[in-house]
């Protein structure tokens, strides 16, 4: 059973961090409308797309956010009841420190579990739609850039593709290839200049197709205006590296990764980063936690413009170390579960230093 006192700090907890949320969101809505509105104005986007948009942003800004949003918010109501002496007249009754810290845990732990959905099932949802319509209405010069973003993969033992352009939402693709190999040596190889997806029965059609199968001692051609098949890969394999990842929930993420570990993919490293941040940020809450109630538990002279300065500084350092390592896992051949757990690691030395401290 919560006590009192639990009630009275999970309701401070979980209410202040809800309310931070509520005020930061709008005002991170309103700068970017205020970026892309002229964009939005010049490309006629309708307004239910606007909405559905910035729909997305809130999920995609929580969820990108939130571990600073938590530790501002921890700073804010316990340096409140530091400056009122309330927390000395908690001490003071009889209750230990860590018995005081128990409602701060139990609201780490809802925050975690909800951040841990929110990040495997929301959030690659809203990605997905905040990606697609950036693309489309916002960025034209990196949408062409991306257009011109050659996908080579290899999606099984024998077989490679080439798509110099694939588009999402229409499920298609433009030059493609695919060129198919035994024993090291290639069979046969089949060009399209435009392949399509069908998704009611599962079947692609290649547009100006021609397949040459080599013998020998002569190759053979094909050649046709259009030819229905089907091929031993998915869409996602034409998907281009930076986009898929974060728009997968977290089973069908572990699903990729292991098919694209089974083809010997070279971008396993940016999908890991992708999967280990998903538990890794979750579980910064009970860190935070910590540390967030250590530094402002006490009273100080400057009162609570010094807890939030220095909690500021040591939000940011997080975000930073998190940024850093991640981005080194993405681009190296660094270990991508150190990388996302390192920030972790690190702070979690530093709730330990803190909460020795504060307890004495």
């Amino acid at each position: 059973m919560l006590s009192i006192l639990d009630k009275y700090i999970l309701k401070k907890y979980l209410g202040t961090f809800l309310l931070l949320l509520l005020l930061f969101i709008p005002i991170g809505i309103t700068i970017n409308l205020a970026e892309k509105i002229d964009k939005m104005l010049a490309n006629e986007v309708p307004l239910v797309q606007v909405l559905i948009y910035y729909y997305n942003f809130t999920i995609y800004f929580a969820n990108l956010l939130f571990p600073l949003f938590l530790f501002l918010s921890i700073i804010w109501f316990t340096s409140k009841l530091a400056n009122n002496t309330e927390v000395i007249a908690f001490l003071s009754s009889g209750v230990s420190y860590y018995r005081f810290l128990r409602p701060y845990f139990i609201g780490a732990t809802i925050v975690c579990v909800g951040a841990f959905f929110l990040g495997n099932y929301m959030a690659p949802t809203a990605s997905k739609g905040f990606n697609e319509f950036a693309y489309k209405y916002l960025n034209k010069s990196r949408g062409k850039d991306r257009q011109q973003a050659n996908v080579y993969r290899q999606v099984n033992d024998n077989d490679y593709i080439y798509v110099s352009y694939f588009n999402v939402k229409e499920k298609s693709g433009n030059n493609f290839t695919l060129e198919h190999f035994e024993d090291n040596k290639m069979t046969y190889k089949i060009k399209a200049s435009r392949i399509v997806y069908n998704e009611k029965d599962s079947t692609y059609s290649l547009y100006n197709y021609s397949k040459r199968i080599i013998g020998l001692r002569e190759d053979s051609l094909v050649n046709v205006s259009k030819k229905d098949t089907i091929f031993p890969f998915d869409m996602e394999d034409l998907t281009p590296v930076e986009y898929i990842a974060e728009t997968l929930n977290f089973t069908e993420l572990n699903t990729f990764i292991r098919r694209e570990k089974a083809k010997g993919s070279s971008y396993i490293n940016r999908y890991e980063v992708v999967r280990y941040k998903r538990w890794s940020l979750p579980v910064s809450a009970y860190i935070l936690t910590i540390i967030a109630v250590a530094v402002s538990s006490m009273k100080r002279r400057g009162g609570m413009g010094v807890n939030l300065a220095i909690g500021i500084g040591v939000g940011m350092v997080f975000v930073f170390f998190d940024k850093i390592f991640g981005t080194l896992a993405e681009q190296s051949t660094f270990s991508p579960f150190i990388a996302t757990w390192f920030p972790n690691f690190v702070f979690g030395i530093l709730a330990i230093y803190l909460l020795r401290n504060a307890k004495r």
